[in-house]
Parts: structure tokens; C-alpha cells; sequence
């Protein structure tokens, strides 16, 4: 091999080296986005949500996936953050950091507001509002997962799982073929001649 033939053969062990290390980390960070916005709450019976405003700024700007678990009114305190509804059985909800806690016709209720916001929230928000208490968040996330219907979540998970399972099993493939050992042709053997 020439000098310029084995510079040529190094560049391109380090370009596929350069791809295969770019598709691992699409692979992980795929595996790890479904993992924290579909799988995790899933198990942990916790529902994800989206901040959308900017009420939450700077801890959850717009774009983060926030995921709440329920919990009883009891472990709810000042400095909780939660998501509730904004009236009672509608589906619009907000997340706000609980301010003040009272007792209100023989049950807690809870004022908010937001980390970003000037003033309390007007109303006081009743247990029976509050769909949980933050278990955690990701940011930007939420991006992804305001762009998928909830109904179609659970598939979108499946498919891009799958997709990603086929592509790694692709790449072991390609690595094992790649490993094993080549035949010798007889026309790669030297001849002597006297």
C-alpha cells in the first residue's frame, strides 16, 4: 500500500469511527428521551406535562417537561410546585409553586404563584384541581412532547424504539461482518520464479 493509500484508509477508519460515535449518541439521547417522557411516568404513574408560559422562569422556562405524580394534600407545603386545573373538571391546567396553605371549609386549599410572576395567583386552588405534586423535569423536552397528540404518544414511543432497536442490531451487524477474518485467495500469495 502507498504512503497516500494508508493516509486515505486512516482518514476513513476516522470518519466511520467519527459516524458510528454521532450514531450512538443519537441512539442514547433518543433512548433517553423516550426513557424520561414516556417510560419513567408511565411506571411511576406520573403524568407529563408541558410548561408553555414563561410564569416559571428561570427553574422551568417554556419548552420543559414537567412530570407529576399525585399526591395527597397533606404532602402538599409551601414551596411545593404543581400542576392543577384551572377550574375544577376542565382539562386546562397550570404549574405554580404553592405560596400559602389554609384550611378552607375543613380541607386544605392552596394558593400559587409563579417563580416569574409579581403577584399570587387569584384563586385558590381546592385538591380535588391538583393533578400532582413535580416529581421532575427536563428541559426542552416538552417541545417533543407538545408536538405529539397524548393519544398518540404510546405509539410514537413504540416506533421510535423499535426504530432505534433495528438500527443498533444494524450496527452490531455490520461490526461483527466487518470483525471477522478474510480468506486468503490464492492471488493474493506471492509466486517465486527461478
Amino acid at each position: 500500500m502507498t504512503r497516500t493509500g494508508a493516509g486515505a484508509a486512516r482518514a476513513g477508519g476516522a470518519f466511520r469511527w467519527l459516524g458510528l460515535c454521532l450514531a450512538w449518541t443519537v441512539i442514547v439521547s433518543a433512548l433517553a428521551a423516550i426513557t424520561a417522557a414516556v417510560l419513567i411516568p408511565r411506571i411511576g404513574g406520573a403524568t407529563p406535562y408541558t410548561v408553555l408560559t414563561g410564569s416559571m422562569q428561570p427553574n422551568y422556562p417554556p419548552g420543559t417537561l414537567v412530570v407529576v405524580k399525585p399526591v395527597a394534600a397533606e404532602d402538599i407545603g409551601v414551596g411545593s410546585v404543581i400542576t392543577y386545573q384551572l377550574k375544577s373538571g376542565e382539562p386546562a391546567v397550570v404549574t405554580h409553586r404553592v405560596v400559602t396553605v389554609t384550611q378552607a371549609d375543613g380541607q386544605p386549599a392552596f394558593q400559587t404563584q409563579g417563580d416569574a410572576n409579581n403577584a399570587v395567583d387569584p384563586d385558590w386552588v381546592a385538591p380535588v384541581q391538583i393533578r400532582g405534586k413535580l416529581w421532575y423535569a427536563v428541559p426542552y423536552l416538552g417541545y417533543l412532547n407538545t408536538m405529539i397528540e397524548p393519544s398518540q404518544r404510546q405509539q410514537a414511543g413504540y416506533v421510535v424504539a423499535g426504530l432505534l432497536v433495528a438500527y443498533a442490531a444494524s450496527m452490531f451487524a455490520g461490526a461483527a461482518r466487518d470483525r471477522r477474518p478474510r480468506p486468503r485467495h490464492a492471488a493474493a500469495r506471492k509466486e517465486v520464479r527461478t
